[in-house]
C-alpha cells in the first residue's frame, strides 16, 4: 500500500485485511462545540488539524458538533440521489460514501486519528469505528449492528411474521490522508427525520430500509447523554481521552 492515500471510502478500507490491537495508551483530545457549526468552516478546521497531526505538530482529536440543515455529497454520490436539490445547501464533502443529511439533533463526530500510531490497519480501524457506535447504542439497550454491503449501523425493526424493516441510526463516512483519518460518523439522536426525504440516504432505496433515531425508537435521550455514551465507548475501544477546546 502506498504511503499517501488521497481518499478512501469505507468500502475501499474494508478491502484491506484486518488485524486486532489494544487501545492506544496516549490520550486523544475530546472536544464538543456548542451551537450549530457552519459546514465549510468545520471542514477547513478539520483538514487543518488532520494535516497538523500528520506533520507531528498536533495530537489526535475527536470533535463532536451539530450542523445546520444541509446535505453532503461523498465521493461516490450519484446525481439522481439528490431528490430535492433546493431544499438545503449541498456541499461536496470529499469523504467516502454518497449523500447524507446533517442537521440539528444529530451528533456528528469527526475523527482525526493517527493510523500510523495505531498500526496502519485500515479494515480494523473501520470495524472499530462501527463497534464503537454499536457499543455506545448498547448504553440505551439499543441493539445496533452492521450489514454486509450497507455502510453504517442499523436497527432491526422487523415485526414477528412481518416484512423486513431495518433502519439506519448512524452513518459512517471516512477519509484517510497520510495515514490520518478525518470526517467520521453521525448518530441520529433527535433530528427531523423528514429531512432525509430530500436525498436517497447513502444510496440505499430498497423497500423495508429507512432511517431512525434514538427518540424515534421511543428513547428520550438528550444530546449530553448520547455524548456520554459515545465517550465511554470510545475510551473502552480506542483508549483514554482528555478534554480540549473545540476548534470552532
Amino acid at each position: 500500500m502506498k504511503r499517501y492515500i488521497n481518499a478512501m471510502s469505507v468500502n475501499d478500507l474494508l478491502a484491506t485485511p484486518a488485524t486486532s490491537g489494544d487501545p492506544a495508551p496516549w490520550p486523544v483530545g475530546w472536544a464538543v462545540s456548542s451551537g450549530l457549526v457552519d459546514y465549510p468552516a468545520a471542514l477547513a478546521a478539520m483538514e487543518t488539524r488532520a494535516a497538523a497531526i500528520a506533520s507531528g505538530t498536533a495530537g489526535e482529536l475527536v470533535w463532536l458538533l451539530e450542523h445546520p440543515p444541509l446535505y453532503t455529497a461523498g465521493t461516490s454520490a450519484r446525481a439522481g440521489d439528490l431528490v430535492a436539490p433546493d431544499r438545503f445547501p449541498v456541499f461536496e464533502a470529499g469523504r467516502g460514501g454518497q449523500y447524507t443529511y446533517h442537521g440539528p439533533g444529530q451528533r456528528v463526530a469527526y475523527l482525526m486519528l493517527d493510523l500510523t500510531r495505531r498500526g496502519r490497519d485500515l479494515r480494523a480501524f473501520v470495524a472499530s469505528v462501527e463497534r464503537w457506535i454499536v457499543e455506545a447504542l448498547g448504553a440505551f439497550n439499543v441493539h445496533g449492528d452492521v450489514r454486509p454491503g450497507r455502510v453504517g449501523v442499523w436497527v432491526d425493526r422487523t415485526q414477528s411474521g412481518g416484512a423486513l424493516r431495518e433502519d439506519k441510526i448512524a452513518a459512517i463516512g471516512l477519509r484517510v490522508r497520510r495515514w490520518v483519518s478525518f470526517h467520521g460518523i453521525s448518530l441520529n439522536v433527535e433530528p427531523d427525520l423528514s429531512h432525509f426525504g430530500g436525498i436517497v440516504p447513502c444510496g440505499i432505496a430498497e423497500p423495508g430500509l429507512g432511517v431512525t433515531s434514538l427518540v424515534d425508537l421511543g428513547l428520550p435521550v438528550t444530546m449530553d447523554e448520547a455524548d456520554a455514551a459515545l465517550k465511554a465507548a470510545f475510551v473502552a475501544r480506542f483508549g483514554p481521552v482528555k478534554d480540549e477546546a473545540a476548534p470552532l
